[in-house]
């Protein structure tokens, strides 16, 4: 007992976890199990309590096992690795409320018929339709996808390049500054009617709106990034022998990826907004349009099929930017909160 305290008080000593202020108590190990035991009460309701609607249950029920497991299986590797255990401790208490409403939404739901149909169907149903319509479902995902990445990409690429023109040379900031005001107060759906007469097919479309709504945020962070550069880093790198072009690419640019990073994140949720709605009007394929059928019949389940995908799509694409910018900023580490 007195060894398996000094092990626990180690490390919760550990300065890596410790003194880590961005995790929600990092240190509470009661929380991961609350959380497991709230999803199998999540799998004991569904199958205890009788329903008072029709539905197929079992992918449900699958997806729920599967969670249990994952959650269990995360536990034991956790115990080997400081670090993977101080970030499911930090979402512990999370998983344990989304165990909770799943309970209390399928009990209103399949279980009670409390909430009318078709506006709030059950979680059961909701996966059930998933399952129906997979192979519809990766279509549109894909096809999404493919429309998101290639406007986004564009717009940021460009971004770049506008902020960097704007932010170093007087001239292009005369001249494109006003541009890029007027671009940022108009949302890029108002874009639709215009880009709907000039690009031949719904693609270019979207991807248009798409890149405008990327662009925006991209080149506005870029060039205030360069614009907020402090002069004393200039004048250091003068008195080092430094050029014009040394100075760009080695000092102002480096002091603006921060404010990119922040500018391409916002890019990606405008750009998210822009892709479903851009798909609802013209498009023959993709989430957007999926929805819109799906709302067309009454089918809500599918709407909020498609909807979960979408917010698992895009937490996925923010947390890869954040890996990306984690190695990118390195330098940052112990330097800001």
């Amino acid at each position: 007992m007195a060894k398996q305290e000094r092990r626990k008080a180690a490390w919760y000593e550990d300065p890596k976890i410790a003194g880590d202020t961005a995790y929600w108590k990092p240190k509470s190990e009661g929380w991961v199990w609350a959380a497991i035991l709230s999803f199998a009460a999540v799998l004991l309701v569904n199958w205890l309590v009788p329903p008072g609607q029709p539905v197929r249950t079992s992918p449900y029920r699958v997806v729920i096992s599967a969670l249990i497991l994952s959650l269990g299986a995360s536990y034991l590797a956790a115990l080997g690795n400081p670090v993977f255990r101080k970030k499911l401790y930090h979402k512990a208490q999370f998983l344990f409320a989304c165990g909770m409403a799943l309970i209390i939404w399928d009990l209103l739901t399949s279980k009670s018929a409390l909430l009318p149909l078709p506006y709030f169907p059950s979680m059961v149903e909701i996966i059930n339709v998933m399952f129906q319509d997979r192979l519809l479902l990766l279509r549109s995902t894909v096809y999404s996808m493919r429309l998101f990445f290639a406007g986004l990409i564009t717009g940021t690429v460009l971004g770049l390049a506008t902020g960097i023109f704007v932010g170093w040379y007087r001239q292009w900031d005369y001249w494109l500054s006003p541009v890029i005001r007027v671009t940022g107060i108009v949302p890029a759906v108002a874009w639709l009617p215009v880009a709907l007469l000039i690009f031949p097919n719904s693609f270019t479309t979207g991807m248009f709106l798409i890149f405008i709504s990327s662009w925006f945020p991209v080149s506005s962070m870029m060039a205030s990034g360069i614009i907020a550069t402090r002069k004393s880093y200039f004048e250091a790198a003068k008195t080092l022998g430094a050029d014009n072009r040394f100075l760009l690419f080695h000092v102002a640019i480096p002091n603006a990826m921060p404010s990119v990073f922040t500018g391409v994140s916002t890019a990606c949720a405008f750009s998210f907004t822009t892709l479903i709605v851009s798909e609802m009007v013209g498009a023959k394929a993709g989430l957007g349009f999926y929805i819109n059928w799906a709302k067309g019949w009454g089918a809500y389940a599918k709407v909020y099929g498609a909807i979960i995908i979408i917010a698992v799509e895009f937490a996925l694409i923010l947390a890869l930017i954040n890996m990306i910018r984690r190695s990118v900023l390195r330098w940052q580490r112990g330097i800001i909160r």
